[in-house]
């Protein structure tokens, strides 16, 4: 029968050699050198971190931007319509589209020709073709000859959509004193058909009482207000009228 064969340096019936006491120590030292090790790698991480937080603090923050609602005059109340007064079809009023620099939610300046810049620290409260989208909503609502209006959020089913392109909306200077320009390519469109019933371009200048932002802030508001008095008798007009007759 075979004997089983001895391990080196190893006493099967008492305590380890001295060579294999030797050997454990080396193994426990090893282990600890690479421990410490880990632990100041991680140590220095930290102190590393600490340095470098600190200088986080001297970065460029964020420049505070003043946001303003487009204003818009007092309106009165809806007018009391009969029932041959109201449009008998629906009405969906899409966002227009816009270029990329009318397509965000600062306050375009052109202070010269061909040039196109924004007011530092001021913004709109949303996209300008959110705010003309929902100026325009707002004038529907209170001419009342409309009443089953919507907007291109909610994709309701509607017998008519105004589709528009936002070509303008932006302050220019003339004479050295600013006007706000808005500026709208109108599409009135039979959804079933996907026809284009008309089509007309509205623009409105309106000057600000000075070059301060509010003041021109006033202006657009004037501005939007006109321009969608003007799409609403458009529209209520093209839809009902014959196709001759616009």
């Amino acid at each position: 029968m075979k004997t089983p064969q001895s391990v080196p340096g190893r006493n099967d019936d008492g305590p380890m050699t001295t060579n294999a006491g030797a050997d454990r120590v080396r193994a426990v030292s090893r282990t600890a050198r690479a421990v410490a090790g880990r632990v100041g790698c991680r140590v220095g991480w930290a102190a590393l971190a600490a340095v470098l937080l600190p200088a986080c603090t001297i970065l460029p923050t964020a420049e505070p931007v003043d946001v303003y609602l487009l204003p818009s005059a007092a309106s009165a109340p809806a007018p009391v319509r009969n029932a041959a007064q109201v449009a008998p079809w629906s009405l969906r009023v899409a966002r227009p589209a816009a270029g990329v620099h009318l397509s965000g939610q600062r306050i375009v300046v052109v202070p010269e020709d061909n040039r196109v810049s924004v007011y530092k620290g001021a913004g709109w409260s949303d996209p300008a073709p959110v705010l003309v989208r929902n100026r325009l909503l707002d004038a529907f609502r209170a001419d009342g000859r409309i009443a089953a209006l919507s907007s291109d959020d909610r994709q309701l089913q509607a017998d008519f959509e105004l589709d528009s392109d936002l070509r303008a909306f932006h302050s220019a200077y003339r004479d050295g004193r600013p006007e706000a320009v808005v500026r709208l390519d109108a599409r009135l469109v039979h959804t079933a058909s996907r026809r284009i019933v008309a089509s007309r371009s509205f623009e409105q200048r309106v000057p600000a009482a000075d070059a301060a932002v509010p003041a021109v802030v006033q202006a657009f508001g004037s501005a939007g207000d006109r321009l969608a008095a003007e799409v609403v008798e458009w529209s209520v007009r093209a839809a009902t009228e014959p196709a001759g007759a616009r």
